[in-house]
């Protein structure tokens, strides 16, 4: 059967009010390319979004949609998957919205393990409210908050989800779109919190503004930053400079995930007993 867009998308709500070039548009194609590889039905499926231009995905998916306060995409989505264990619940936030006012959500969610799929654009900016450092920014660029060059390093938020517990972490670009697909649809089939950081290009409120040209350049600086995993592992330390693995980074399938725990608490306490972690699989 053909891919309809019509049972996906709420085509009265096009265009979208994304910048010509932009990559969100490629992230939402994979993600609903993603739903209907999954074959779920999209009243089972809620789209919570942040702030910032990657706020704008869930006003355009045509399912159970949450358009969230700044930063708190996670906690409500945390709150949506409780109370509805057996929804698909996805999250879509932008680098600055997930690594900074919102970046106390991101480590627990990590830490708690719950069945969300959390994609973040990373766009490096501050996008939507006039390009203000994110801590994405690479050092050395332009922001209206740093006119003069930003001096604050980056961390890897991968790198990040990871220590703080995630059970599936992956990378990749709005450039290869079919592998962004599959691994969207890899990150909705893991149970446990799954995360994914998609490099993509604001080429009007960072590239313009960082003299690096329009969609098509930036893309290019994109795709200079990104390594295969297997390639990347093979490369020096000063060959890793600037350059950041892509794929699928890490998967634990054993760790328990958060509802199910809960689900396990509510037992025992009805039974009267204490929750056996080990049972669950998780820590002693």
């Amino acid at each position: 059967m053909a891919f309809n867009y019509d049972d996906y998308l709420r085509v009265d709500k096009m265009p979208t009010q994304w910048c010509w070039g932009c990559g969100d548009g490629v992230v939402l194609k994979c993600i609903i390319k993603a739903i209907a590889k999954m074959g779920w039905n999209m009243d089972d499926v809620c789209v919570v979004s942040g702030i910032g231009c990657s706020g704008r995905m869930s006003s355009y998916v045509n399912c159970n949609t949450v358009h969230t306060t700044h930063g708190r995409a996670l906690a409500y989505a945390t709150g949506i998957k409780l109370a509805n264990p057996t929804k698909h619940v996805i999250v879509v936030t932008g680098d600055g919205d997930t690594t900074a006012i919102g970046g106390n959500h991101l480590i627990h969610a990590a830490r708690r393990n719950i069945d969300l799929t959390h994609i973040m654009i990373n766009n490096f900016i501050y996008g939507l409210t006039n390009s203000q450092t994110s801590p994405m920014t690479p050092q050395g660029f332009y922001t209206v908050t740093a006119q003069f060059g930003n001096i604050d390093p980056i961390f890897d938020a991968c790198e990040l989800v990871k220590a703080a517990g995630a059970s599936f972490i992956a990378r990749g670009n709005v450039i290869d779109a079919a592998k962004l697909e599959n691994m969207i649809y890899k990150a909705m089939a893991h149970e446990g919190y799954s995360f994914i950081d998609c490099f993509s290009n604001c080429h009007i409120n960072l590239g313009r503004k960082n003299k690096m040209g329009e969609a098509v350049q930036m893309l290019d600086w994109i795709s200079n930053r990104s390594v295969e995993k297997s390639k990347f592992d093979k490369l020096s330390d000063e060959e890793k400079v600037d350059k950041f693995p892509v794929g699928i980074l890490y998967e634990n399938k054993t760790k328990p995930e958060y509802c199910k725990a809960y689900e396990e608490v509510r037992r025992a306490a009805k039974e009267g007993r204490m929750v056996n972690l080990n049972a669950l699989g998780g820590a002693k």
